[in-house]
Parts: structure tokens; C-alpha cells; sequence
């Protein structure tokens, strides 16, 4: 990782934001071309002799298969749980998978390898906290920066919501499997990572004028993953090696930024909101999903967009506002009118952002995704509800008349 997972642990318990950072369950984390033998080796060193794996058809083929062939070979006992797809050939990580994982996961395993990307995950982490058992990363693609986080958003009676779980206690991301992953999961990490321009913007925001915990630690943990991405952005298109290493250091190293805030916020804001909001619905219509950083790459540009659009406008006029913002929400950003201009001075164009995802092979418009405008301007509108954030979102739906 860009900074080693003992030195994040030393600078969250010397940090004094006055949070009260969670500390990081996490023992190992391993990035290499022998990942999955290192698996078993570990498995060992815990003494662990009986683990359960969660997958799906795909990512069986993708590295559950060896893993189990290695597993045995070592007389390892192990089950495995293959996760159904929905009438959409859609693996989600609702209730009808969480209760098929607690029923097929024997209660008495030593530990619960999720092998998968960001559903399986999900449904992994939630099933070993309610079995108060640890839980084993092997990701299958670089495609989302969940891995190491607590979270588990889950849909829940058609409602994205994100449970507070638990992180895994270690990290297998195998090379050679990452690199076979398909193209569009790699670019739909690569999404996931540029969401931080505007979630990091969204949540600075919020602890600013609203009081929301703030950490400049896990701010600048996640700048540097979001700037490594940024700055490597021909080598992860290309998918070579180095990129792709690059782009998974970066989803488990913003992964561990949300773990030690206990919350998504560095990586979650308004363009997260909108992505929920586009599933859901793509849910009640019986579509077929979208990958999730897929949906956030789009949705980061627009967010951009408005925000640039009508936020910083009403910040540049706000005088002449007057009548459309209230003397009291006047008075709240003219103290930091500009501190949050300057934040806005590294926010890229919407059309910069566009022209990233198009570099690394991700679609960068709504359009492409199946998505018309009534949608994405009843989101606009409506998505900010998905969660208790005070985000600019929030802000221009609620107090600007």
C-alpha cells in the first residue's frame, strides 16, 4: 500500500481529531501474485479447521475453485455456499442471500473466506458479524473500495441501506486474478476511487456547517488513494500489472479510511446517494444492475456538475441571493465561503471526470447506462434522503427556497 497497513495503524491511535477512531481488526494484507497459496498458509497459522466460502458462479471460476482445491490439498475442511442470482442473473446482496448464507454456512466454522467483489463481500460481512465469527477478503476484482471497510450496504425491503458490520481480519487480493477480471470491473473501481472528489468535498462540507465528525487524517488517507489512482490512470487502463496493483492498494487503503471512521463518509457523499437511488429503482423495474462504481463514475460527474453549476454560484452571489437563501444560511457560508472555495479549486471539470472514466473504458453519462432524465432529476432531487448526511445535495433541496 501506498502507506503500510502498521503505519495507518500508528497514525490512527496517535491522531487527536477528537473522534473516537475505531481500531483496525485487520492482521495481513497481501497483494501478490501467490495470494491464494498464502491463504491456506494463514489459514493454518490461525489454526483454523473449518471455513466456509461464499461465492457466486462467476467468482468460483474466477479463484473459489483453486482456493478449494488448495484448501483440500491441505486437508482444510471447507463448504461452499454459491450465492443465486435473481431472475436478472443479478447476484444482490439482499435478504433472500443473507438468509441462503446463514442457512448454508455451518454455525460451527472458524472463519468465512469471501470470495467475490463488492456483493459477496457485502453479504460475507454481514453474515459473519450476525455469527460472530471473522471473516477472510479474497477479492476476485478491483472493482469497488469496500473490501476492508464495516459497511455492508444491503437492500433491504427494496431500500439501499448500510449496515455497520465488520472488516475482515485479513486481505488476499491474488495478481493473477485481478488481471483476468473484466475490464469494466476495473474501470468500475476506478469510478469508485474518483467519487472521492465530491464525497470528500460533501463531507468537509458538512463538518463545517453542520457539525458532522471530521478527521484530517483519514481526509488525507483518502486524498492519496483518490491522487495515486489519478496519477496512474494509463497503466489501470491498460490493466497491466503495476495498474492494476496501483487500483487495488487504493480501494483497500480508502477501505481502511472509512474503517477508522466507522462511517463511509470520506467516500460516500452525493454521487454515492444518486447510485443508490439509480439501483433501487433499476430493482423495481426488474432491470438488470449496474456495476456500483460503474453507476458512481457517472454519477460523480453530474454531481460535479450541479454542484458547480448552482452551488458555487449561489456562493459567489450571496448577497445577491438574498431573497432565495435567507440572511441566517447567508451568514453560514459567508464564514466559510472561502475555505470551500479553495476545496472546489482541485474539484476536475465534469467534463474532465467524463473524459477519465472514457480513458479507462467506463461508460460516463446516464444515457449509457440505461438511465433516462426523468430518473436522474427525480435522484437529484430525492436521493439525498438515503441517508442522514449533510451533504451539498441536502443542502440545495432544503435551503436554498
Amino acid at each position: 500500500m501506498n502507506r503500510t497497513l502498521i503505519e495507518i495503524k500508528a497514525l490512527s491511535k496517535q491522531c487527536h481529531c477528537g473522534n473516537d477512531h475505531n481500531d483496525i481488526p485487520i492482521e495481513t494484507i497481501m497483494i501478490s501474485d501467490d495470494a491464494l497459496q498464502q491463504v491456506v498458509i494463514y489459514l493454518q497459522r490461525k489454526r483454523y479447521q473449518t471455513v466456509a466460502l461464499i461465492v457466486d458462479q462467476h467468482t468460483f471460476e474466477a479463484a473459489g475453485r483453486q482456493l478449494s482445491a488448495l484448501l483440500q490439498g491441505e486437508q482444510i475442511h471447507h463448504t461452499t455456499c454459491f450465492i443465486q442470482p435473481d431472475e436478472n442473473g443479478d447476484v444482490i446482496a439482499d435478504e433472500a442471500s443473507i438468509v441462503q448464507a446463514l442457512l448454508e454456512v455451518p454455525h460451527d466454522v472458524d472463519a468465512i473466506l469471501a470470495v467475490g467483489s463488492g456483493t459477496i463481500h457485502d453479504i460475507t460481512r454481514f453474515c459473519s458479524y450476525k455469527m460472530k465469527v471473522p471473516f477472510i477478503s479474497v477479492p476476485t476484482a478491483p472493482s469497488v473500495d469496500g473490501f476492508t471497510s464495516m459497511g455492508a450496504p444491503l437492500i433491504i425491503r427494496g431500500v439501499k441501506k448500510t449496515i455497520q458490520a465488520q472488516a475482515p481480519i485479513a486481505v488476499f487480493a491474488d495478481i493473477s486474478v485481478l488481471k483476468q477480471a473484466p475490464k469494466q470491473m476495473i474501470a468500475a473501481g476506478f469510478g469508485d476511487m474518483i467519487a472521492k472528489y465530491t464525497s470528500l468535498i460533501d463531507w468537509r462540507f458538512g463538518h463545517l456547517v453542520a457539525g458532522e465528525p471530521y478527521c484530517p487524517l483519514v481526509d488525507k488517507i483518502t486524498q492519496e488513494s483518490l491522487q495515486e489512482c489519478v496519477n496512474n490512470i494509463e497503466k489501470i487502463a491498460a490493466a497491466e500489472e503495476e495498474g492494476v496493483q496501483i487500483l487495488m492498494n487504493a480501494l483497500l487503503q480508502s477501505g481502511i479510511a472509512m474503517l477508522i471512521m466507522g462511517q463511509s463518509y470520506p467516500a460516500s457523499g452525493g454521487e454515492h446517494h444518486l447510485s443508490h437511488y439509480w439501483e433501487m429503482e433499476f430493482l423495481r423495474r426488474k432491470k438488470p444492475q449496474v456495476l456500483h462504481g460503474t453507476k458512481v463514475g457517472v454519477s460523480t460527474s453530474l454531481i460535479a456538475e450541479v454542484y458547480t453549476n448552482h452551488f458555487l454560484i449561489l456562493l459567489n452571489d450571496l448577497r445577491e441571493n438574498k431573497a432565495l437563501l435567507g440572511n441566517k444560511t447567508i451568514e453560514l457560508l459567508e464564514r466559510n465561503r472561502q475555505k470551500i472555495k479553495e476545496w472546489f479549486g482541485s474539484l476536475p471539470s465534469p467534463s474532465e471526470l467524463r473524459l477519465m472514466m472514457e480513458r479507462v473504458g467506463g461508460a460516463c453519462t446516464p444515457e449509457q447506462l440505461g438511465i433516462d432524465q426523468e430518473l436522474v432529476d427525480r435522484s437529484l432531487k430525492e436521493a439525498y434522503h438515503l441517508r442522514d448526511r449533510f451533504t451539498i445535495l441536502r443542502f440545495l433541496n432544503e435551503f436554498v427556497k
